[in-house]
């Protein structure tokens, strides 16, 4: 089937397409002469039995037969007697030799139309012969010449033989005109696909306008374009944002290493050495997280079932301003060290917001987990709360009293949250604000 591959799209379609219609016309072909055949002879046969009923009927009137018989024109009439000879006769007949031999006789009495040359009846064509016995010693044969029939077959092949070629061959060139017509949205695409680089972000596929499945792959694969355009901007947002951030605390790091290697006071520049190396490990770690979620699309890792009370209560531990409210045991399926930095990254957010205290909950809500960390700082204006989700975004009030953040830590929240099938958003709680995580509830039966 090498030959198959080499074909373009179109020549195949068209191949496929005429391979089919060639079938459907031969076989009509084949049907129709089939037909034409059978109306042919039946055409024939039903003449020569109008002639027989005629002849029997003068047999049965008792009557002398006249001589010479009336029969149609072209038409040979003989009347046998019990020892196979003619005794009455059309003026086409021979009187003398009956036009079927006693074997031929046979066949025909028990209702076989038989052909025989048409020189035993001095005719030019050949003769199909109908036999009828009606008395004991009367035998009529009928013979009806097949040259018009013949000649009509001929005629009929000879049309069929010239007409199927050329009737192939339109086919075949109106598929490939129709094919190609169909296919030209196709190298439209073709053309726009290549005219698009990394560099574009405004080229589009050009979509055609009728409403075909064509019309919707273009359409689909612009929607995939503007995807790829949006996710490309946001790593070229990622990607300048992660610079700057990485210049900061490594400008600091300069300047303090030059200004020691000036005074030679290498004792006073290392503790400030170290919190620019810690905030630098932070924001790495941060970026490489995010870089591992992205990577994942999705998918989270490892997942089993995990106790939210015990988890707010180990957190709660680390800080002096953070309480857990008592509720009822919970059970979530979610990746152990992915929850773990989701509640963290909201509850050292609000530690460092909050006034006097941040309380922590888990509740049921029909089949999801509800878990909210509440501060009674400043709070956010609404305008702002989706805002904050973003990566590197923080107020200038975050800026100011973030001492060492990154501005990953929503980010981070929102995206692991979103791995686990839950949602995260950020509430009014007057004073301050309510961080709301949603997640699959993992029914206490499944434990």
């Amino acid at each position: 089937m090498k030959w198959w591959s080499r074909l373009s799209l179109r020549g195949r379609l068209v191949l496929l397409g005429t391979s089919g219609l060639i079938v459907g016309l031969g076989i009509a072909g084949v049907a129709m002469a089939t037909a034409m055949t059978y109306s042919f002879r039946g055409t024939l046969d039903n003449s020569a039995d109008a002639t027989v009923t005629e002849i029997v009927n003068l047999l049965n009137e008792g009557g002398q037969l006249p001589s010479p018989l009336p029969a149609p024109a072209g038409q040979v009439v003989q009347v046998l007697d019990g020892e196979h000879r003619v005794v009455a006769g059309d003026r086409n007949a021979d009187l003398l030799v009956p036009v079927l031999r006693p074997d031929e006789l046979g066949r025909a009495l028990d209702g076989e139309r038989v052909t025989v040359p048409g020189d035993r009846a001095l005719q030019p064509d050949q003769l199909r012969v109908t036999a009828r016995q009606v008395q004991p010693d009367r035998v009529v044969l009928v013979g009806v010449p097949l040259g018009d029939y013949s000649r009509s077959q001929e005629l009929l092949r000879s049309a069929l033989w010239v007409t199927y070629p050329a009737l192939v061959a339109v086919l075949v060139a109106i598929a490939w005109r129709v094919v190609g017509q169909a296919l030209s949205p196709v190298d439209r695409l073709r053309a726009g696909a290549e005219r698009i680089t990394g560099a574009a972000t405004d080229e589009r596929l050009p979509v055609p306008p009728s409403r075909d499945e064509i019309q919707r792959l273009a359409v689909t694969l612009n929607h995939m374009i503007d995807r790829l355009a949006q996710s490309r901007a946001r790593q070229r947002s990622f990607i300048a944002d992660a610079a700057h951030e990485l210049r900061s605390p490594l400008a600091s790091m300069r300047i303090q290493v030059e200004v020691a290697q000036k005074l030679g006071d290498w004792a006073s520049a290392s503790d400030d050495l170290l919190a620019d190396i810690d905030r630098l490990s932070r924001l790495v770690d941060d970026l490489l997280l995010l870089a591992r979620a992205d990577a994942a699309d999705g998918r989270p890792g490892a997942r089993e079932p995990v106790e939210l009370p015990t988890l707010l209560n180990d957190l709660a531990r680390r800080y002096d301003i953070v309480r857990v409210q008592p509720g009822e045991s919970l059970w979530v399926e979610a990746d152990p060290d992915a929850l773990h930095r989701i509640l963290l990254n909201l509850v050292d957010n609000g530690a460092r917001h909050a006034r006097t205290a941040v309380v922590l909950a888990a509740e049921a809500e029909g089949g999801q987990v509800l878990v909210t960390v509440t501060d009674d700082g400043e709070g956010i204006p609404a305008a702002l709360r989706e805002r904050v989700f973003d990566r590197f975004a923080r107020l200038d009030d975050g800026r100011a009293r973030d001492a060492g953040g990154t501005g990953l830590g929503l980010a981070i929240v929102r995206e692991l949250a979103r791995q686990h099938g839950g949602t995260v958003r950020l509430t009014d709680a007057r004073p301050g604000i309510r961080a709301e995580v949603r997640l699959p509830r993992l029914l206490d039966s499944v434990m």
